[in-house]
């Protein structure tokens, strides 16, 4: 580490216990490149030959009367924080989103037109970019096109990633009178030291501040996101921002791992590489903050959830319904999910889609009266299979292994038992506690297409 990365570090933090070495090793065996398992095929594998006219036959095959899930992205920042992976664009001024806003409502008609008819939406998601961008007329707007395409039904969730910095009393109120009944809170780290050097500056009192207003709209139940692996963090610097967190009681925690791909994303360039903790110290502060999560009450879901007992998601793990989408762990139980937005990914029984990122090519594809759809792929009988044993995996930490799949498995299988990873019980094969970090790793195992040679895939630990 170079002189200036360590006087940027300030006072050291208080130390978190240590990792035993044996899960250090591990950590060091285990850190390979997989996919998050978000959907399968992975992203990747989407290819051009799924456009907008096989996603209408698609959404036209569905259900009448089935249960949807949607989702809406913003595809803006007014700043880039510097760990960011997701697909959003960076504006000093509000026209571009005035701009998109009738382009989106539009492909949410698109949509609706070739439906069967007669459904309810089950879980609405706003995400981005970020959603709190909009202007309080453009929340009313966007929230009256999506349930007058898609009625909410009784119990349905509305949830919607906040960015606390840029949320003004008006959005608040915008949020609460459309019906929002979540909020996801970006926090990452609450160190000034760390959110320095991610470029995203958020004092402690600004997220209290935006959970107290939120609260008193009535959106009660609350997601807090925090991250590891950032620069100049270490286990006490994230166990101070868990503490704070807890105190303010959300229902949910999520807890990432930064994944630092500047090869991808360019932007990553600006986080000096120095400053990143090592292997260790990811796996150290990650185990840190999930024995504190565990320990006050959250129990532990899949592999970087955390949820109060009587939340929906931890219900549905202990009764093996637990659900992971492109948004990650959930308890949308329903019957297809479907995107709308710049760069919006679609799972529809058939496959999977997802929308063209630039802006100008999505809007181009919708002015024209196409859904604009780039590129997708649809599910063979074996991705189906394979889908679900890697989804009950990642939920359950739990699989039945095929028979025909078993002997070809047998090496990594038995490997991952040696050390720890899983236990075996004729062809059922469970994780461990030891084993959950490296979940991914256990779940890579039941991806065809997988190719260790030539995959961009973040670290698993």
């Amino acid at each position: 580490m170079t002189e200036t990365a360590i006087a940027a570090r300030g006072p050291a933090s208080n130390p978190a216990p240590d990792a035993a070495p044996a899960d250090l090793a591990l950590a060091h065996k285990y850190a390979r490149m997989v996919p998050r398992y978000t959907s399968y095929p992975t992203a990747p594998h989407f290819h051009a030959g799924v456009d907008g006219a096989v996603y209408g036959d698609w959404l036209g095959g569905l259900h009448a009367g089935a249960e949807l899930s949607l989702y809406a992205h913003i595809p803006f920042c007014d700043t880039l924080c510097w760990f960011c992976g997701c697909n959003t664009k960076i504006v000093q001024r509000y026209e571009p989103v005035a701009s998109y806003l009738p382009i989106l409502l539009r492909e949410i008609e698109l949509v609706a037109e070739r439906l069967p008819g007669g459904h309810t939406c089950s879980h609405l998601h706003w995400g981005g970019g970020s959603p709190t961008l909009l202007k309080p007329e453009h929340i009313h707007a966007l929230g009256a096109a999506l349930t007058r395409a898609v009625p909410l039904s009784a119990d349905a969730e509305f949830a919607v990633e906040i960015d606390p910095r840029e949320l003004s009393a008006a959005q608040i109120e915008a949020l609460g009178a459309v019906g929002v009944t979540r909020a996801s809170l970006g926090v990452q780290d609450i160190d000034p030291v760390v959110q320095k050097a991610i470029n995203r500056i958020q004092p402690l009192e600004i997220t209290v501040a935006a959970v107290e207003r939120l609260r008193a709209v009535g959106v009660t139940d609350l997601n807090v996101d925090l991250v590891y692996g950032l620069p100049y963090q270490d286990a006490g610097r994230l166990l101070a921002s868990v503490e704070a967190m807890i105190a303010l009681q959300p229902a949910r925690f999520a807890l990432f791992g930064y994944a630092h791909v500047p090869q991808m994303k360019k932007h990553m360039r600006l986080i000096p590489s120095e400053a990143l903790p090592g292997p260790d110290a990811r796996f150290e502060m990650a185990e840190a903050a999930a024995a504190r999560l565990v320990e006050a009450g959250y129990v532990r879901i899949g592999l970087d959830h955390f949820a109060r007992p009587e939340d929906a998601m931890a219900r549905l793990q202990a009764e093996g319904r637990l659900r992971r989408n492109f948004q990650g762990y959930t308890a949308d139980q329903a019957e297809a999910l479907i995107g709308f937005g710049a760069s919006a990914i679609g799972q529809l029984p058939q496959g999977l889609v997802q929308n063209h990122t630039p802006i100008h090519a999505y809007a181009e594809a919708i002015e024209a009266g196409r859904l604009p759809v780039a590129k997708g792929v649809a599910l063979s009988a074996e991705d189906e299979r394979r889908a679900a044993l890697i989804e009950r995996l990642m939920c359950d930490l739990a699989v039945e292994v095929p028979e025909d799949l078993a002997e070809d498995l047998e090496p990594e299988l038995a490997e991952m038992a040696d050390d720890g990873l899983v236990v075996r019980a004729g062809r059922r094969v469970t994780v461990t506690e030891r084993g959950r970090p490296f979940l991914r790793c256990v779940a890579a195992l039941f991806d065809a297409y997988l190719d260790p040679a030539h995959n961009r895939h973040s670290v698993a630990v």
